[in-house]
């Protein structure tokens, strides 16, 4: 079976993962992916197919005959997707030899454009997978599940020298928690990657400083006509406090290494209000000066409003793998020279985001990231490419044939 086959059979299950949730995995839901997966590693002839009480699925496949003592090499993708649009009901649509324009998405009113996704015109001829415009796909990361598993079907199937390989899907990456539980002793891996996301090609082992903080304002409210010098309006105070940092770093105005504030929610009144941010940044020197920045502000609007008027709370999300990751830095040749025997020369690309493999990495596991050919994630232009589906599970099966050389 083709990765893009089981990637349409995952997308049917709603795992939309719940940032209010208080339990791991936040969403019962999770478990129906975490089953279905389990399921068909056991049908295919893995070895300790095992789900945990917090849906951890872990799974392994036994080295070829005298390749028991190489390195075991791990891969990892997550169950859960972005809860910030809808994962219900995925409809998946084959499109067979695109052409290279505009397709409708639906009865949705959207169109998937290459004007706004300009790769596309690299995907003609291609066999594309979309959505129908009122939900996710669920690449991010059913993709990954689905390349994992057609690895696993290909080493199961024999024929192949290799070592012994790690397998392990986690739940609630797309809230910051995927890797928090894993047991890495069940798990088994000396290295690993996560599988999730992106073009063919790249490799990221550089991720984002995360930190997110929250700005509370207390106001002071009394009759707008007595209001003079006495009355501290909540929602400007907040207001305030957003225009004191740098307008030109924001998601928007930023790319490649360039750090953002990042506001992702406001509400206000006179009496009190709430300001919501992500900080991230690549280098952690600067990374501590943003948030020392956001402190440094709550001190000069509380010396000018009066003391508790604004108060700051940061709280650390995760760190760059790149210094967990640099001692090891074979887990990222040998998939670069895994990319050269495929014919898909690798690049490293900096994340600007978060990924499993930066906890696993600060828990002593090095794991950079490996793409999977699918794009334009956590919205209804959600979509993903057959053919470089197929692309990044023969690179799977290289990275574990390149472990298995010992070279």
């Amino acid at each position: 079976m083709r990765a893009y086959e089981r990637l349409i059979r995952y997308a049917a299950v709603h795992t939309a993962s719940d940032e209010q949730g208080e339990n791991t995995p936040s969403t019962s839901r999770q478990f129906d992916l975490a089953g279905l997966l389990a399921e068909e590693l056991v049908a295919l002839g893995a070895q300790d197919v095992f789900t945990d009480e917090h849906c951890y699925v872990y799974a392994r496949i036994p080295a070829a005959p005298g390749y028991e003592n190489r390195p075991c090499v791990g891969f990892l993708a997550h169950l859960d997707t972005a809860p910030d649009f809808c994962g219900e009901n995925v409809r998946p649509r084959v499109i067979e030899n695109y052409d290279g324009g505009e397709v409708p998405l639906g009865d949705s009113g959207r169109v998937l454009s290459p004007t706004e996704f300009p790769h596309l015109r690299r995907m003609t001829g291609k066999t594309l997978i979309v959505t129908d415009g009122t939900t996710l796909l669920g690449a991010d990361d059913k993709a990954g599940a689905a390349e994992i598993v057609t690895m696993a079907e290909r080493l199961l199937a024999g024929g192949m020298l290799h070592g012994p390989v790690a397998v392990a899907f986690c739940p609630d990456e797309e809230i910051g928690h995927g890797a928090e539980l894993l047991d890495l002793d069940r798990f088994g891996a000396v290295l690993a990657y996560t599988v999730d996301g992106g073009a063919p090609g790249e490799i990221e082992y550089e991720n984002f400083n995360a930190a997110a903080a929250r700005v509370e304002v207390r106001g002071f409210n009394v009759h707008p006509g007595a209001a003079k010098d006495v009355m501290v309006n909540a929602a400007l105070v907040a207001a305030e406090f957003n225009a004191m940092l740098p307008s030109g770093d924001t998601p928007r105005t930023t790319q490649g290494y360039e750090g953002f504030y990042h506001l992702t929610h406001m509400e206000g009144t006179v009496e009190q209000a709430r300001l919501d941010y992500i900080i991230r940044d690549h280098d952690a020197g600067t990374f501590e000066a943003r948030k020392k920045l956001m402190l440094h502000n709550a001190e000069l609007l509380n010396g000018r409003y009066g003391a508790g008027t604004v108060t700051v709370t940061i709280r650390e999300q995760y760190r760059n793998m790149l210094e967990m990751v640099r001692p090891h830095f074979e887990v990222v040749q040998k998939a670069m020279d895994a990319g050269e025997a495929c014919g898909t020369p690798l690049k490293a690309a900096p994340i600007r985001g978060g990924t499993d493999g930066a906890q696993l990495s600060y828990r002593g596991l090095p794991c950079p990231n490996l793409s999977t050919g699918s794009y334009g994630h956590h919205g209804p232009y959600e979509h993903a490419v057959a053919e470089e589906m197929d692309e990044c599970t023969d690179l799977l099966v290289e990275i574990v044939r390149q472990f298995a050389a010992g070279e």
